[in-house]
């Protein structure tokens, strides 16, 4: 019998990039970077192909390594490399490269000269998020090099991109301001002779609320999963991911009787404790620490004291709890489990990091 385990529903990620696929005329990427948002990155990556998707996103060349080895062809971008980075899996894999900066460009060029071939890349542009990609300065040097790269057939500058700060909050100024930028950077680029096949810079809750950003190419990402970036909106999206475990002891305790380190919890009354093997070494956060809200038995309960490494305590006062009764985490709440949105609000986190959380090794994961 398994002890913990967490479900991913494929049909939930196809339909999710068929819902998103129908609400734009650009392609779709489908981002599957640490390990597919925990989801897993290969199972994943087929079904968002499956419902559409044509394109796949990494964050490290070796996640789009893993995606090659799995014999998956799509087109495949990877940003996340430093300068001076060997660049034999891109070479091997036809990876397309994210290039931020001349020293990235740089390292491309030496790679494409070994190899004797060129090397697809994709031009960042920082247009306000003050994170990866080129600024207002130092942009039209970039484009200048890759340019003459481009004719001398070392690069092949199929993409340029951008990444929103705030497109999780619809009308937010920095949203309009950064659309200009990226079209200031797109007429630069055209100055130097340089017309992309793919411009992209929509995310997920660009993709959901702003039409006007979705150029050739947009990159779904948490939305892939079911999970909305947007609090309060679901778009019709259904979550993959479902965390559950066997409950490994249950027990009567007495009134005032302390649970967990450091007695921040005591029993209020003659209680039953649940203890269910799961913890911060498996995805749990410790912030959820006396919040995070469990289903057993078809009662919702909350996590006594706090979390460990490999296990919590539930309080489930007077009622029928067993050893071997399933605890649900969170699921798409069908059955009136909590949902990753619930444990995002009790732990003071985003629900991007409670499903990314659960790619322990220790915890199976099962596809249905």
């Amino acid at each position: 019998m398994w002890q913990a385990e967490i479900s991913v529903d494929l049909d939930a990620i196809r339909g999710n990039t068929a819902l998103l696929k129908r609400g734009t005329s650009a392609e779709v990427m489908a981002v599957v970077k640490a390990d597919g948002y925990g989801h897993g990155a290969v199972e994943s990556a087929r079904a968002a192909l499956e419902g559409g998707a044509t394109w796949l996103g990494t964050a490290t060349l070796g996640e789009a390594a893993v995606l090659r080895a799995a014999g998956l062809r799509a087109p495949i971008l990877a940003w996340l490399w430093t300068a001076g980075t060997p660049l034999t899996a891109a070479v091997e894999g036809d990876i397309d490269l994210g290039v931020s900066t001349l020293g990235q460009l740089a390292t491309v060029i030496a790679a494409a000269r070994e190899a004797g071939r060129s090397l697809r890349t994709h031009l960042k542009i920082d247009t306000g998020l003050s994170r990866s990609g080129a600024g207002a300065t130092d942009w039209p040097v970039l484009v200048e090099v890759a340019a003459k790269a481009q004719t001398d057939g070392f690069i092949e500058v199929t993409g340029v991109w951008s990444h929103f700060a705030c497109a999780d909050t619809p009308g937010h100024p920095s949203i309009d301001s950064q659309l200009a930028a990226f079209d200031d950077g797109l007429t630069v680029a055209r100055r130097f002779g340089i017309e992309p096949q793919l411009r992209h810079m929509a995310n997920s809750p660009a993709l959901l609320t702003r039409p006007d950003s979705h150029f050739d190419l947009v990159r779904a990402g948490i939305a892939t999963y079911g999970l909305s970036p947007i609090e309060g909106s679901q778009f019709g999206l259904r979550p993959a991911m479902t965390a559950r475990a066997r409950i490994l002891t249950a027990k009567r305790v007495p009134e005032g009787q302390g649970v967990s380190y450091g007695h921040t919890y005591v029993t209020s009354a003659p209680s039953t404790l649940a203890v269910v093997p799961l913890g911060y070494g498996d995805g749990v956060p410790r912030s959820a620490s006396s919040v995070g809200p469990v289903l057993i038995n078809g009662r919702r309960f909350t996590i006594a004291g706090r979390v460990c490494m490999d296990q919590f305590v539930v309080d489930c006062g007077d009622a029928d709890v067993h050893e071997g009764d399933l605890a649900i985490l969170f699921g798409p709440g069908d059955h009136g489990e909590p949902t990753a949105d619930d444990w995002a609000r009790a732990a003071g986190t985003i629900n991007y990091e409670i499903v990314t959380r659960f790619g322990s090794s220790r915890v199976s994961r099962i596809y249905v």
